[in-house]
């Protein structure tokens, strides 16, 4: 094997000495200011937040509202005290507190809890959650949700309701005419003709997890209705 010239030993030498080229500077925009202005939810956000409850918005409350709505996958991410964005803290608050979810019976079986007044669906075990709290949308006034212990007793996956001309994918009905099922309605105005409405992701992994004669607790009252 031939020697290397020392040369080329020299020049690597130099070469190894010289000093790193500095890293490309990262141009990051700062954050637009968040200007949401105050809407229904404040207060219950800000007490959420660990905010001073007062029920104005300020750009303090504002940012960390924004910040909740990213970690909960609320879009828009706007800082508005929104109904949504309420739904969804609620969610997220049954899901991280046993003590939240007390209204509904823990037998050892399955169950699907559906909490009328909270506008809030999960399914558990005992006190083991099974499927993790999630907004709905439940019967308006004078179609009310029946109230009480049901079991599903039909399933289907593509059925169309030719009642109200829509269709009800990933359909669990479990009284008469009602059921789970998803909509791509809003979930947060109005309500259904009765039935439970998920997101329609929502449902389709609800029907994954469901069997024909699972049971379904329902309780409370809508926000808006007498039933």
């Amino acid at each position: 094997m031939s020697a290397v010239p020392r040369s080329l030993l020299t020049a690597i030498v130099l070469l190894l000495a010289l000093p790193a080229a500095p890293a490309a500077a990262v141009s990051v925009s700062p954050e637009p200011p968040c200007t949401a202005g105050t809407a229904p939810y404040q207060r219950e956000l800000e007490k959420e937040l660990r905010r001073p409850v007062d029920g104005v918005q300020s750009p303090e409350d504002c940012a960390a509202i924004r910040r909740l709505q990213r970690r909960l996958g609320v879009s828009p991410a706007d800082g508005l005290a929104s109904l949504r964005t309420y739904r969804m803290m609620v969610a997220d608050q049954v899901r991280r507190d046993p003590a939240a979810r007390r209204g509904c019976p823990s037998p050892a079986y399955r169950v699907v809890c559906v909490d009328l007044t909270r506008q809030i669906l999960w399914v558990q075990v005992g006190q083991r959650l099974v499927f993790a709290p999630v907004p709905v949308r439940s019967g308006r006034d004078g179609l009310e949700t029946r109230r009480g212990w049901h079991r599903i007793y039909w399933k289907h996956r593509d059925h169309f309701s030719t009642i109200y001309n829509v269709p009800m994918p990933y359909a669990q009905f479990f009284d008469g005419g009602q059921a789970l099922h998803g909509t791509r309605h809003d979930l947060f105005s109005s309500g259904s003709g009765g039935c439970v409405n998920l997101t329609v992701p929502d449902a389709k992994r609800l029907y994954q997890l469901l069997n024909k004669g699972d049971r379904i607790y329902v309780w409370g009252t809508k926000p808006g209705t007498g039933g």
